[in-house]
């Protein structure tokens, strides 16, 4: 058969991912805060786009065109959606009340009894007011009540400058502060210090002992077994026995007590006192100093409970950006252009492409606010036993039963749950925590989720007693006895990975006192 090039027509059919879905896409399985850095990129690129602002006047105050209008309306104020599970006659009249479209309300589609105490979920999106119902009575935001506090350097300054020394000790001193890291540890090896100032090891060493005595007992040591002994030191308890404790930390680390009760050359009741005592003391003493304010974790989604006794699921609206199209900019650069003579093409490109842009971004905007809201409202119809009782009552769960209740595609609802947090009366979550994989009822029953199981194991073992430590095979008997059907290897990779010693460990550490006993 020869080879030689050619021509083909073909007729055949494709996804093609355009920019505009690409970039609806990238913005679902933003957090919140990631958005708001998108959405500042926009504000600096595109002309056409500005800030909204929370004003109290109307639309028809504000001075704008109809168009812009409607824009700043795609993210709409006190818009909501009301999920009753009492039945479709108080769905009907929550949408007469709220005038919310039919395509927002939810019936009772979710499982639970209509003759029961009609309990009802509601969910509102309040996307353009700038505060939160929290800091209405001018209390302000956490961040703007809290005052700096003396760092860790600065208080060895101050009292280092309260130290009779040289000059040449002065510099050195110096140095060592500049090396510590927030723990309080000298990071840099004293050999390079000291051939970095040119003096001896020896004075560096000397400065060191000065140092270390400052407060709190244990800054500028260079090893955790160092700063313990500084501690141990000042309490009067470096005895050669706790000396060899230190030498041999990482036996302690592995809880092998056996060995360390050999090393050290004591019995079971003075190596448990020493454990004790090494327990009570700091090995970062650098961290009562402060530094940077701890950043709170922002929850995309809000859980609260309703007057009815439901639940409201809400967007965080004081992360979600708000921006408009300025529709009067674009037509008076558009005029301005016409009336001068022939219009630009360039410029009349590249201002089409800007409105374009801006008219996607808001719709892009709104999309996503509404796809989380509904995403966000059905996990908590889903899991309303651990809203309500905890942990031990949540319900297994994956991406596909979420899908298919709110009528989705499995890698949107999976878009959504990424980097998104809820938080709930009992907590803030990651999304992903709610979707656990089931583990069967010996009876046939409902399937109890991997998550509530781990919990059960976890308090079945702290309230087990020194004589009767549970083993993984007594735990999957005393489960059975409850309705779950788990294997014992299951439940030593669940109890292994909470970080659980196995029964006879447990056993072991409890009689030495490095458990706590019931």
């Amino acid at each position: 058969m020869a080879l030689g090039p050619r021509l083909e027509l073909r007729q055949g059919q494709a996804l093609v991912m355009t920019p505009q879905l690409q970039q609806a896409i990238k913005l679902l399985q933003l957090s919140n805060l990631e958005l708001m850095a998108y959405v500042e990129q926009e504000l600096e690129r595109n002309p056409l786009l500005e800030r909204g602002e929370a004003e109290d006047g109307g639309p028809e105050d504000d001075g704008r065109t109809p168009f812009e209008v409607a824009d700043a309306a795609a993210i709409p104020d006190g818009a909501a959606q009301r999920l009753d599970l009492a039945g479709e006659q108080t769905a009907t009249a929550a949408r007469e009340s709220l005038d919310a479209e039919s395509d927002n309300t939810f019936t009772n589609d979710s499982g639970y009894d209509a003759a029961g105490d009609g309990i009802g979920m509601e969910s509102n999106y309040i996307a353009g007011r700038g505060g939160d119902s929290r800091f209405e009575d001018g209390a302000g935001s956490l961040e703007q009540t809290l005052s700096e506090e003396r760092s860790l350097r600065e208080h060895v300054q101050i009292q280092w400058g309260l130290m009779p020394s040289n000059a040449g000790d002065r510099l050195i001193g110096q140095a060592l502060i500049d090396s510590l890291d927030d723990a309080g540890y000298v990071t840099e090896p004293l050999s390079e210090i000291a051939q970095r100032l040119g003096v001896d090891e020896e004075e560096i060493e000397a400065v060191l002992l000065d140092l270390q005595t400052i407060e709190p007992t244990g800054i500028f040591a260079r090893s955790l077994k160092e700063c313990l002994a500084l501690q141990l030191r000042e309490r009067d308890r470096l005895d050669p026995a706790m000396q060899c404790l230190l030498d041999h930390l990482e036996l302690l680390a592995k809880r092998d007590i056996a060995s360390l009760m050999r090393v050290c050359d004591v019995d079971q009741e003075d190596i448990a006192d020493m454990v004790k005592e090494i327990r009570a003391l700091n090995p970062k003493p650098g961290l009562l100093f402060g530094g940077e304010p701890v950043q709170t974790l922002i929850p995309d989604v809000y859980v609260r409970r309703s007057t009815d006794g439901g639940w409201m699921v809400e967007l965080n609206s004081d992360t979600l950006p708000r921006v408009l199209v300025n529709s009067r900019y674009y037509a008076r650069v558009s005029r301005d252009k016409t009336a001068a003579g022939t219009p630009d093409r360039q410029m009349k490109t590249y201002l089409s492409e800007c409105l374009n842009s801006a008219n996607w971004l808001v719709k892009s905007l709104d999309q996503r606010a509404q796809t989380i809201l509904k995403v966000a409202t059905e996990i908590v119809r889903q899991q309303d036993g651990f809203l309500r009782h905890g942990v031990s009552h949540l319900k297994p769960l994956n991406l596909r039963a979420v899908a298919e209740a709110i009528d989705m595609h499995e890698s949107t609802v999976s878009r959504v749950t990424s980097n998104k947090t809820m938080a709930t009366p009992r907590g803030i979550f990651e999304m992903k925590y709610f979707f656990t994989a089931s583990i069967a009822a010996t009876d046939g029953g409902d399937a109890f989720s991997a998550e509530s199981i781990r919990h059960r194991i976890k308090s079945l073992i702290d309230a087990e007693n020194m004589e009767d430590v549970l083993s993984d095979d007594k735990i999957v008997e005393m489960l059975a006895g409850k309705g779950v059907d788990i294997a014992r290897r299951t439940v030593a990779k669940y109890r292994e990975a909470m970080s659980i010693p196995s029964s006879v460990e447990r056993r072991r550490l409890k009689k030495a006192g490095l458990l706590s006993v019931s």
